[in-house]
């Protein structure tokens, strides 16, 4: 077995032994309409500012696209997994989603694109035309090469508006210009702060009323909404709410099991950031709900959720950190690098337990190489035999 040399939270270092247990992806029919909100590679080798400057491999990045589509994922292309606001810019997250779009387009694979108004600084958003402005300018971008609709939160609307009368005018005017219906999303302050009080109400049950409210007016340009609360209460009781024909796409990272599982009123669909890293073992968990094996369907989950949990934990914000640690570690890129350097904003204690997790979770299918890459990171902590 493969070891590799982990910090300890008690203080100190230990050698911590990969199983050499994984579990292989059971490809299949599924019963959930299931989209993966992807990452994006860094090229480690451009000459710029990587702090400010959004160099992207697009070979790798497209590449881990066709990773997922080849297990049956639909893909959410330019969320927040793909640091979308949060160093990755407007122009660079189009140039993204067209060439996504088409990659998907030639394959037949399932596709739905973040469109927001993040080149809209908040600081220049005076009234609610200047973020319909921007908001019809990114989804006329979207629409141009064929993608669906995600209707990202808008920090710039949360900024401007006065009432839950603004967020109905604003998000009735987009939906309404839309040529095919969209996904919703609300994001939760636990991922981006600056939309606390989203839906005009820090309370998320009166927000939930508001946003029930736009969604009845314009359910047939609502395909769903995927909110991301980390509630498993909130979701089910917004989702036992939602008009006849509207979906609900779990955005839940803690709680996601259970919700898509659902109960004898209903269930969840999934867009969710943890189905990046977890794609394989997902897979197989969705294909044996299809089949109606709960047995195994919580058996190959449940073991995803506490490696989830920490990847999520406060900061929630820098979860994408966990995601691109396990893809280098799965041998889906050759670097630890982030856009905005952001491969620095978790621990050397974090990472560990990541590692710790994932094994247990059966994702490490090769573990020397995991191991040595792992020996890398620690390495560049200080931490090595």
């Amino acid at each position: 077995m493969s070891t590799v040399t982990l910090p300890k939270a008690s203080g100190g270092i230990e050698s911590f032994a990969f199983s050499g247990t994984s579990v292989s992806p059971d490809k299949g029919d599924w019963n959930r309409k299931v989209f993966a909100a992807a990452h994006v590679v860094v090229d480690p080798f451009a000459d710029n500012n990587p702090w400010s400057d959004c160099a992207v491999d697009w070979g790798r990045t497209l590449a881990f696209r066709h990773h997922l589509w080849s297990l049956g994922f639909g893909v959410a292309e330019a969320m927040d997994t793909a640091q979308r606001g949060m160093g990755m810019d407007w122009p660079t997250s189009l140039e993204l989603i067209q060439r996504s779009v088409r990659e998907a387009k030639a394959g037949g694979h399932s596709i739905a694109c973040g469109a927001g108004t993040d080149h809209l600084d908040p600081a220049d958003a005076k009234t609610i035309d200047d973020v319909i402005a921007a908001y019809e300018m990114q989804c006329e971008a979207v629409e141009a090469t064929g993608g669906q609709v995600i209707l990202m939160a808008s920090r710039a609307l949360c900024k401007v508006a006065k009432n839950a009368d603004d967020y109905a005018r604003v998000y009735g005017r987009i939906l309404s210009g839309l040529q095919q219906p969209a996904v919703l999303h609300w994001l939760g302050e636990m991922f981006d702060p600056a939309l606390e009080g989203y839906w005009a109400s820090a309370d998320h049950m009166v927000a939930m009323d508001t946003c029930l409210k736009v969604i009845e007016a314009n359910a047939a340009k609502v395909d769903g909404i995927k909110i991301s609360l980390l509630s498993a209460e909130k979701e089910i009781a917004m989702r036992r709410r939602l008009p006849a024909g509207v979906k609900m796409y779990t955005g839940d990272d803690f709680n996601y099991p259970e919700l898509i599982a659902g109960d004898d009123q209903g269930y969840s669909h999934a867009l969710l950031g943890i189905f990046d890293p977890i794609a394989p073992v997902a897979a197989t968990g969705l294909a044996a709900l299809a089949k109606g094996d709960m047995q195994r369907w919580g058996a190959v989950m449940e073991p995803t959720v506490p490696l989830s949990r920490h990847i999520f934990k406060a900061p929630t914000r820098y979860y994408k950190t966990g995601v691109v640690f396990l893809a280098y570690l799965m041998g889906h890129q050759d670097h630890f690098t982030m856009l905005g350097g952001q491969e620095s904003a978790r621990s050397a204690q974090h990472l560990a337990e990541i590692v710790r997790l994932a094994d247990a979770a059966g994702l490490i299918s090769d573990t020397e190489m995991a191991a040595a890459r792992t020996a890398r990171v620690m390495a560049t902590h200080g931490i090595e035999v």
